[in-house]
C-alpha cells in the first residue's frame, strides 16, 4: 500500500539498502495509476556484487501523494521532484517539492 512506503523504506534502509541508485516514475496506463519506482542497493565493505532491489509504488492519478523518502535517503531530492515535475506525483514532506524542469507557469503534467 503506498501508505506503508515510508515504513518499508525505513526497514529496507536498516536492512542495509542505504544507496538509492535511482528513482522514476511513469504512467501505468491511460486513466490508471501513477507508478514511483525505486531502486536501492546494498553496499557492503569486501563485497563484489551488491545485493539490488526495484521497489514500485504505486498511487491513484485523482490523488498521486507517496511519503517522501529524502529523509532516508538525501539523492531522492532531484528524483522526486522531477517526477513530481513530469508527472503531479505529490511527495509528502519533501523539503522543497516544487517544479525543476518546466517553468513555475507551466500547467499541468507533461508526461500524463
Amino acid at each position: 500500500k503506498t501508505e506503508d512506503w515510508d515504513s518499508i523504506a525505513v526497514i529496507s534502509y536498516v536492512y542495509g539498502y542505504n544507496y538509492l541508485r535511482s528513482q522514476c516514475a511513469y504512467d501505468v496506463a491511460p486513466g490508471g495509476f501513477l507508478a514511483s519506482v525505486y531502486h536501492l542497493t546494498r553496499i557492503q565493505y569486501g563485497i563484489d556484487k551488491p545485493e539490488e532491489v526495484c521497489i514500485k509504488v504505486f498511487a491513484p492519478r485523482s490523488n498521486p501523494r507517496i511519503p517522501s523518502v529524502f529523509w532516508i535517503w538525501r539523492s531522492a531530492d532531484f528524483q522526486e521532484r522531477e517526477s513530481y515535475d513530469m508527472l503531479g506525483i505529490y511527495y509528502d514532506n519533501h523539503p522543497r517539492l516544487k517544479r525543476i524542469l518546466m517553468p513555475e507557469s507551466w500547467i499541468g503534467w507533461p508526461l500524463r
